[in-house]
């Protein structure tokens, strides 16, 4: 999506750099390595996924077999590549020496396991085409079939199952079932079409969003903003980070700000704990940061197109907890041992990079779209989905005429750019918000609510929770599910728990470094483990957490009693 993904190779001219300058992307999802000619590196293997991922630290080794009359180029070793198409998928294997990794690698557990999960998927859909089963349990059926797909959700790396794929099957299944058990097919056809209508806004929604961010970074627009970071004492730089990252995220995804951060540091400081720990800012700041605007993290947004909360009192009211759940995490870790040390030597690599043609002005004209969006629905009453692609539809005939005739410039147009967003993640989403409408159509959610409140009052209690929750399950379905449990009748726009659900959500993900699509981002680019984070970031980012919620808790009631307060003065008129 930004100016780094993870595990994707293109490789499409080819001169004569050397294989350890060679430029190296990634982005999450699989994709093609396109490769030109049938010989390469000299001893006709196609290359590995590893071998490649080392190819910036260390050239690869001469091939022991020469040809007759030919040296193998250590200074250009994909020089022999000749314009034949061929395509080969990153982690294929053609040669014995992968056949054998994979005979080293196999673990029969993990496809035992696999083997069950499908078998479950199977006997449920099996049990599903049972009208009169469904008809009879239909609330048992629906849990089954969401607590199953919610585990394959939750399990994705270990069973190797793409989320995206696991989010549509259930949607599917669960209307079916809904089908099966309304009092008649028509009114599952109506709950369906009002669930899509509502569901597509936000989908729309997000690509929009993503497609305007990837047109502005293939145009390196971002470089305005990494370019203010100049200081290089390591205290000095936490913070800088932080904030800046905080800053973009409230305009920007919480995914594209962390992929752009840490790109940045990546290029400016060498690898070290240190550089992980920015790392780790980067992502509770880009949490902290989307959690007080209505376009900054997908939780706000569904909040915000469904109208439990606008746009001025969420800013107004969630800003002070955001920076405070933000400032709390960077006071600690300004403490420590890896921050107080000796500051690592910066790279100036920085200025090497060029910014495209009129890159100023897709920045300028890609965030103004963004930030016209909230002033687009005040004025028209439109759908927010509506002023996103307005303003992607200006930017795309804005691109097009200034790259017009231009042949190296159909990579900046937004052709290109669709091509390379995040449409499974937007596929997911897809899933989740259809397979809790569902629920909600069936009157589970509201049976749920109603548990809830009987047996946790609080509801401040309940919104921390939410928040906790999320770092351990994701945030779209549990914000989707409070959706679904408590309706604007139970809570009116902007109450405090709405106002509370936006800022935990948001930034309970910052717990662990699974909680967030931030967090996954980071451990993919900086190969960071769980118990890294946990053990170093999480105590920081929970102590952040609860202080935002007492700052939000105490301007809140303090808003609240001090008109009531200064009337009870006596020395003041009136009272």
């Amino acid at each position: 999506m930004a100016s780094l993904s993870i595990g994707t190779h293109h490789l499409h001219t080819i001169s004569s750099t050397p294989l350890s300058s060679l430029p190296y992307k990634s982005s999450f999802g699989s994709s093609l390595c396109k490769l030109r000619g049938s010989r390469i590196l000299g001893n006709g293997l196609l290359p590995r996924a590893e071998d490649k991922a080392k190819g910036s630290s260390s050239p690869p080794p001469p091939s022991s077999n020469k040809r007759q009359g030919q040296q193998p180029s250590i200074d250009n070793p994909l020089q022999d590549l000749e314009p034949t198409s061929g395509s080969c998928d990153p982690l294929c294997s053609l040669d014995e020496t992968s056949s054998q990794d994979f005979e080293a690698n196999y673990q029969p557990r993990t496809d035992l396991v696999k083997a069950l999960a499908v078998f479950a998927a199977a006997a449920t859909g099996a049990v599903a085409i049972n009208h009169s089963w469904v008809a009879a349990n239909q609330d048992l059926a629906m849990a089954l079939l969401f607590g199953i797909g919610y585990a394959g959700i939750i399990f994705e790396e270990f069973l190797a199952f793409n989320k995206s794929g696991v989010g549509l099957l259930m949607a599917v299944s669960l209307w079916v079932v809904r089908s099966i058990g309304a009092p008649s097919p028509d009114i599952a056809v109506s709950e369906l079409t009002h669930a899509s209508a509502e569901v597509s806004e936000i989908v729309f929604f997000l690509l929009g969003a993503m497609t305007i961010v990837e047109i502005v970074d293939a145009h390196q627009g971002f470089k305005l903003v990494t370019d203010i970071i100049t200081t290089r004492k390591p205290r000095t730089l936490l913070w800088v980070v932080g904030f800046v990252t905080f800053l973009l995220s409230s305009v920007l995804d919480n995914l594209t700000s962390t992929i752009v951060m840490v790109s940045l540091l990546r290029k400016l400081v060498p690898p070290s704990e240190y550089r992980k720990l920015l790392g780790a800012v980067v992502v509770i700041a880009a949490n902290a940061g989307g959690a007080w605007t209505p376009i900054g993290d997908v939780t706000t947004t569904m909040l915000w197109i469904h109208g439990q909360i606008s746009t001025l009192p969420t800013m107004k009211d969630l800003l002070v907890p955001s920076v405070v759940s933000l400032a709390v995490p960077l006071s600690l870790l300004s403490l420590t041992s890896e921050v107080n040390g000796k500051g690592p030597d910066t790279q100036n690599v920085l200025a090497s990079e060029q910014m495209a043609p009129r890159g100023q002005l897709v920045f300028s004209v890609g965030i103004g779209a963004l930030i016209f969006v909230p002033v687009f629905k005040a004025l028209t009453g439109l759908p927010p989905f509506m002023g996103m692609l307005l303003g992607l539809g200006v930017l795309w005939i804005l691109t097009d005429a200034i790259h017009y005739g231009e042949s190296e410039g159909q990579k900046l147009k937004v052709p290109q750019a669709l091509s390379r967003i995040d449409t499974q993640g937007a596929l997911f989403f897809l899933g989740i918000l259809l397979s809790v409408s569902s629920l909600e159509a069936a009157g589970l959610l509201r049976e749920l609510a109603n548990y809830l409140d009987a047996h946790i009052p609080n509801i401040e209690l309940i919104a921390s929770a939410i928040g906790v929750v999320s770092a351990i399950i994701d945030n779209v379905p549990l914000v989707a599910a409070t959706m679904g449990m408590y309706d604007l009748s139970s809570f009116p726009q902007d109450h405090e728990f709405w106002q509370l659900v936006a800022y935990c959500a948001g930034t309970g993900g910052s717990m662990l470094v699974i909680g967030s699509a931030a967090g996954v981002a980071f451990m993919g680019m900086e190969k960071v483990d769980f118990f890294w984070y946990l053990r170093k970031v999480s105590g920081f980012a929970f102590a952040g957490y609860a202080a935002g919620i007492a700052a939000y808790l105490t301007v809140h009631n303090f808003s609240i009693s001090l008109p009531s307060t200064l009337a009870e003065l006596p020395f003041l008129p009136g009272s």
